[in-house]
């Protein structure tokens, strides 16, 4: 029996919960997809808040910004509702001691272009 205070987490794997419901609802992998870019750039800042081993706190203080704000700009990217600007980003970069790169690779063939 276990113990009822004891910490036993739920094992979630988001991933791999998104990838089912694609391969199930051609409507939600549509508008998942669409969202690629926008989890790509959250990523991108997460993973570099987190090398250089930095809190929130403590990029938002190197940043010039409260800590709310910077959970803002982190959480702004997965809603699309407002981007974090270039000047934000490359400030955030610097407060992580890295260099914003943008860059832009061609599609892979299977992908159509758009005009």
């Amino acid at each position: 029996m276990k113990d009822k205070n004891t910490y036993d987490p739920v094992r979630f794997n988001p991933r791999k919960v998104a990838a089912e419901k694609c391969a199930r609802d051609p409507e939600f992998r549509i508008a998942y997809e669409a969202l690629h870019d926008e989890f790509a750039a959250l990523a991108a800042l997460l993973e570099a808040r987190t090398e250089a081993g930095l809190t929130q706190a403590e990029v938002a203080r190197r940043m010039g910004v409260s800590q709310p704000v910077l959970a803002r700009i982190e959480s702004s990217l997965g809603k699309q509702d407002h981007s974090p600007s270039l000047h934000t980003l490359r400030r955030y970069a610097e407060a992580c001691g890295m260099e914003l790169q943008i860059r832009m690779v061609k599609k892979e063939s299977n992908e159509s272009t758009t005009p």
